[in-house]
């Protein structure tokens, strides 16, 4: 009962990732920390467990000691990889890693491991952190070789390599995967799309200066409104009245989840999605900016501050500067769905290359057609703040050249200058760094998937993707596998009600399974397989370091390495 008490109350520290210890441990402390605390906890609420813990307990046997909890710690890890392993079930899997500072500035190595469960589920499980002091190709393929030996897992069932390319481990990735591809030569290897979509926006803003000029105001502006908590309390006051006038004018509505607090979120270096969030909250709460940089244009406490806030506050009342935040919005907006689909673990390669195909197409309908309406978005929101709105049809003077006409009109400017040219480098962009689409290997995987009945199905291109695996796929099993085909596609199309409306990859493996047809067609299932754990982006192994800076922070920097694993398995 004893030991069933400590494990119980590990368990529930670890569930969160908690601290265990305390200040101070000793029996007069106040702070003993959450591990003798849920100890006590259980003493004072059930008296048959209080009788034999703590000081109730053997001197010798109170398994509450720090070796102890560490014990119990890692047996709870070493039970967590049992399970895991175990659900693996000696099944192909692909390999996430990706590297990252600790709080110490310790190098960890995390590796996830991306498989298909017996129930055709998507899994991605987190199996272990290592220290790693040298960051080369064989090096870290040394760490991943020993974690997988540490588990019984041959590198020969490795059947994709996943790597973020944003870390500082990116100038090796090109060896590391060269050579676990020598011992798995089918350990396939997709650049990660969450960085490459981050990779399109930063070209962007490197290819067309109006757009790196109006992320860097908007990054300005936050940093000079964000830097005081009196200002951004100020902020929140404002919009709350703001709030309370078009609640109570009936422009806005109440609701559950409606006129929720928008703050002020910079847009992170590698995160899509916060670019998007920060230029959608900007939209909403522009009138407090506006004010709030008023109040200190007028009130600044230095000659400095007043004159910065005077400085941006022309900035951003022009109708350049709204011009380029709605089109900014809407062109993020256009990827924001493919954004969100990158950070689900559960989603296969062929749905992220049909949301990346959507993301294109409603790209190149907005160049065609989205013009007008954009023009009349910035001219309603110029109109609702007082901004001028200059005369399209007037001559463009550049901002550098006031005096000097560039030959053109304004409405030009705005509409070939920077309407179609971002428009156009971000279709370059996506058509440049997503080159890998258009791959043997994602063409094959595509022609399975069953949407409009298998619209998409060319048994040839799948044959072409089973020989990029020859160690599963000799000439026998070449052959039954084109017999496998012929069947299968008229099975599928028979009218089955468990066939017909299949949305994807994922449902196509989960039918065969439900239905016991994972015997019959084998080869077409292990296919399947193969696409839905093909690796297209590493939210969690990112995930992973989030929670190693959760529980190794600047209060428990000193955690072992073996121990910190142990936590994050956990």
């Amino acid at each position: 009962m004893r030991l069933e008490a400590s494990i119980d109350v590990a368990r529930l520290i670890l569930l969160y990732g908690l601290a265990f210890r305390g200040h101070d441990e000793s029996e007069s402390s106040t702070n003993q920390g959450l591990f003798l605390g849920f100890l006590r906890w259980h003493e004072d609420k059930h008296p048959d467990m209080g009788k034999v813990i703590l000081e109730n307990a053997p001197q010798n046997d109170t398994l509450t000691c720090p070796i102890i909890q560490k014990d119990i710690i890692n047996a709870c890890a070493k039970e967590t990889l049992k399970a895991i392993i175990g659900d693996l079930n000696g099944d192909y899997f692909v390999i996430l890693v990706d590297e990252s500072n600790d709080i110490s500035h310790k190098e960890q190595m995390a590796l996830v491991l991306r498989y298909v469960d017996k129930n055709a589920e998507v899994v991605e499980r987190f199996v272990g952190l290592v220290h790693v002091s040298d960051t080369s190709a064989c090096s870290l393929k040394e760490a991943i070789y020993s974690l997988l030996s540490d588990y019984s897992l041959s590198p020969s069932q490795i059947r994709g390599q996943g790597y973020d390319g944003a870390s500082n481990m990116r100038g090796e990735i090109s060896g590391l995967k060269t050579l676990i591809m020598k011992d798995s030569s089918s350990a396939y290897y997709i650049h990660c799309f969450a960085h490459q979509l981050q990779l399109t926006l930063v070209a962007m803003s490197k290819k067309h200066l109006d757009v790196e000029d109006f992320f860097c105001h908007v990054t300005n502006v936050l940093n000079v409104i964000g830097v005081s908590f009196k200002r951004r309390d100020l902020l929140r006051h404002l919009q709350a009245e703001k709030l309370e006038q078009l609640l109570e004018s009936g422009e806005i509505h109440t609701g559950r989840g409606l006129n929720q607090e928008r703050g002020l979120q910079r847009p992170g270096d590698t995160r899509w999605g916060s670019h998007f969030k920060t230029l959608d909250n900007f939209i909403v709460i522009f009138s407090s900016i506006i004010r709030v940089l008023e109040v200190i244009e007028h009130e600044g406490s230095t000659s400095n501050e007043r004159n910065q806030a005077k400085y941006f506050l022309s900035e951003i009342i022009t109708f350049k500067f709204v011009f380029m935040l709605h089109l900014m919005l809407k062109v993020l907006a256009m990827s924001n769905e493919l954004n969100k689909i990158l950070q689900k673990r559960d989603q296969d390669i062929v749905n992220a290359v049909e949301f990346l195909k959507i993301t294109k197409k409603r790209l190149q309908d907005m160049r065609e057609t989205g013009w007008e309406s954009l023009l009349d978005d910035v001219s309603s929101f110029c109109h609702m703040h007082d901004i001028i709105i200059p005369k399209m049809d007037e001559s463009y003077f550049p901002e550098k050249s006031k005096r000097k006409s560039s030959g053109i009109c304004y409405s030009h400017h705005l509409r070939v200058d920077i309407f179609y040219a971002v428009i156009d480098v971000q279709l370059q962009e996506l058509n440049d760094r997503f080159g890998v689409v258009s791959s043997e290997l994602l063409l094959g995987m595509a022609n399975l998937n069953p949407v409009n009945s298998f619209a998409n199905f060319d048994k040839g291109r799948i044959m072409v993707l089973a020989k990029c695996y020859p160690n599963k796929f000799d000439e026998v099993q070449i052959r039954d596998l084109s017999y496998q085909l012929d069947t299968f596609i008229i099975h599928m199309r028979a009218g089955n009600p468990k066939f017909s409306n299949l949305q994807g990859i994922s449902d196509l493996a989960k039918a065969l399974v439900e239905t016991n047809l994972v015997e019959t067609y084998s080869y077409v299932y292990l296919l399947v397989k193969l696409t839905l754990i093909l690796p297209f982006a590493t939210a969690t192994v990112e995930r992973a370091f989030s929670s190693m800076k959760q529980i190794k922070n600047e209060e428990r920097n000193n955690m072992g390495d073996q121990y910190l694993n142990d936590c994050l398995v956990c």
